[in-house]
């Protein structure tokens, strides 16, 4: 029988995916580490037997060197997935609308696919065929052929697909929103959705199977809880509370058997919790600034942890629950996936290349009441980003944000209607954090106010500390 490329190509990633997964190896040479990395539009690569960065794939420039009508590089690298036979890896922009193929053995594009407006993340079916990508600023998913990279068809969705992942069986496919609080669950061989599950909020990024398959766990960020679905039923199993900005989560192992690691940004940890009937919190882990992406080494040893606003990514020991490395990375780290035998042989640096960002500068910032904030301090050059987060002020209300005393405000947002806003100020910010002039990192004061309310401290809905 004479075999057409694409079944050459399936029949290896099936023997590819067998024999992977009869190997749960600790962290080696050959596995990498990738993070999608928003702020700076690179693909950072880390090795994880040595916790090193070894470079990053540059697709685009650095905010905010994208607003020109000729930039044709990618906006927003955002989201993260990869072909069964780990050979491929694939990097969604939300701000350019686009789905990027990289080879992981030389870390070149391959392709890259042009779609709707605002896909988030996307992952190869189990066998390797295709690649569905969910267009969040629209209602449905995009079919792409991982062989000519064009668009084969859409399946329509809930409106805001936030994230896709398949059954390995091949039968059922899970599509969380991120604006409809529902999953639509669609069969794989008539590509329609066959059930609608309600869950707890609007608002879920990301979703992962449990290591027997037997439950899809999502989070909710708006929320901060995670829903269990029955595979076998269709069911929500259960609810658990997790916390202020719940992001995303991964399956590790130790000695008490399967563990979720959840990543809880506004509360700068992660939380473990038993995979049982009536899970547990077992353990709270502190990292560094807004844990966001996660991901779990192929033996569940090691949880990779990628942080929103440290730039960098934190290696937990899943046997002691504790921290064991970080590692630089680059601006704003999104999703971020573990891939094991991504390189076949040699070093797997060529096409990479040197950290293009430097570190970035975490405020926090404290109210007298419920209202919480945070902003992030990034050098740009010549000038700097004062990313700013905020959050339970009161809805729909302006608030001017005041940096290093200056008299103007740096920045100007409008809550929604559930009080939250950010937004990015650039700008020369040296005296907000000299750390930025490569001195040493002083005391600074941001006070947020209220519509024209006048810059003090004693008014001030949000604050830094002196």
């Amino acid at each position: 029988m004479q075999l057409t490329e694409l079944n050459k190509l399936t029949f290896a990633m099936t023997l590819a995916v067998a024999a992977m997964g009869t190997a749960q190896a600790a962290p080696g040479t050959q596995d990498r580490v990738y993070t999608a990395d928003q702020n700076s539009n690179t693909v950072s690569v880390i090795d994880p037997s040595t916790n090193q960065l070894l470079g990053q794939i540059r697709l685009g420039n650095q905010r905010p060197n994208i607003l020109s009508p000729l930039y044709k590089g990618q906006v927003n690298v955002h989201g993260l997935g990869f072909s069964p036979d780990h050979k491929t890896l694939i990097a969604i922009s939300n701000g350019s609308n686009s789905v990027t193929f990289i080879d992981t053995a030389t870390n070149k594009v391959k392709g890259v696919t042009y779609i709707g407006r605002s896909p988030h993340e996307g992952f190869f079916t189990a066998d390797g065929r295709e690649v569905w990508v969910v267009v969040r600023g629209e209602d449905y998913v995009s079919v792409i052929d991982p062989v000519t990279f064009k668009e084969k068809r859409r399946i329509q969705t809930t409106g805001g697909p936030g994230m896709v992942m398949f059954h390995p069986d091949g039968k059922l496919a899970f599509v969380v929103s991120s604006f409809n609080p529902v999953v639509d669950v669609i069969d794989m061989k008539t590509s329609k959705v066959i059930k609608h599950i309600s869950v707890t909020s609007p608002f879920s990024p990301f979703l992962q199977f449990t290591p027997d398959f037997k439950e899809v766990w999502m989070t909710h960020k708006d929320v901060g809880k995670v829903t269990r679905i029955d595979v076998a039923t269709l069911t929500v199993k259960g609810v658990i509370d997790t916390g202020f900005i719940t992001n995303h989560l991964a399956f590790g192992k130790n000695a008490g058997g399967a563990r979720a690691y959840v990543t809880v940004g506004g509360e700068n940890v992660v939380k473990v919790y038993s995979t049982g009937d009536q899970p547990q919190l077992m353990a709270t882990i502190p990292t560094g600034a807004l844990p966001h992406g996660a991901w779990a080494s192929d033996d569940g040893s090691k949880v990779y942890v990628g942080l929103e606003n440290g730039d960098g990514v934190d290696v937990i020991d899943t046997a002691s629950n504790k921290v064991v490395a970080h590692v630089a990375a680059g601006q704003a780290p999104q999703a971020l996936v573990y891939v094991s035998h991504a390189v076949p042989t040699g070093a797997g640096t060529s096409n990479l290349v040197p950290r293009v960002n430097g570190e970035s500068s975490n405020i926090a910032l404290k109210s007298r009441g419920d209202a919480k904030g945070f902003v992030v301090v990034r050098s740009l050059g010549v000038t700097d980003a004062l990313e700013v987060f905020l959050y339970k002020l009161k809805p729909e209300t302006v608030y001017n944000v005041y940096a290093g005393g200056q008299r103007a405000p740096v920045g100007r947002f409008k809550t929604d209607g559930k009080g939250m806003a950010n937004g990015t100020a650039i700008g020369p910010m040296r005296d907000v954090r000299p750390g930025l002039a490569q001195q040493p990192a002083g005391a600074s004061r941001i006070l947020v106010m209220e519509g024209d309310t006048p810059a003090g401290a004693e008014q001030a809905a949000l604050a830094s500390s002196e």
